[in-house]
């Protein structure tokens, strides 16, 4: 397995040491979470593109639906990833 070194600031170094977590097992997830956030994002730009050369660019009113859709269906509001 390839090795790699990582650099911690020196309070997240003792946070990580006092409670005795795997370094290298939280390193390792935060690396898998981030590349298929990265990819569900870039499958969702492709989907996006797709729709929009399908039937066009929604305009200002198709929008204002929308977001009033999305807020009714999540009341914590909408927010963009990433």
């Amino acid at each position: 397995m390839p090795r790699m070194q990582l650099y911690l600031p020196d309070e997240l170094y003792e946070l990580v040491k006092a409670r005795g977590l795997p370094a290298s097992e939280l390193f390792q997830g935060a690396v898998r979470a981030e590349l298929r956030r990265l990819d569900l994002l870039e499958r969702t730009d492709e989907y996006v593109a797709k729709l929009t050369r399908e039937v066009g660019v929604p305009t200002p009113s198709e929008r204002k639906r929308a977001s009033a859709a999305a807020a009714r269906l999540d009341p914590r509001g909408t927010r963009r990833a990433g």
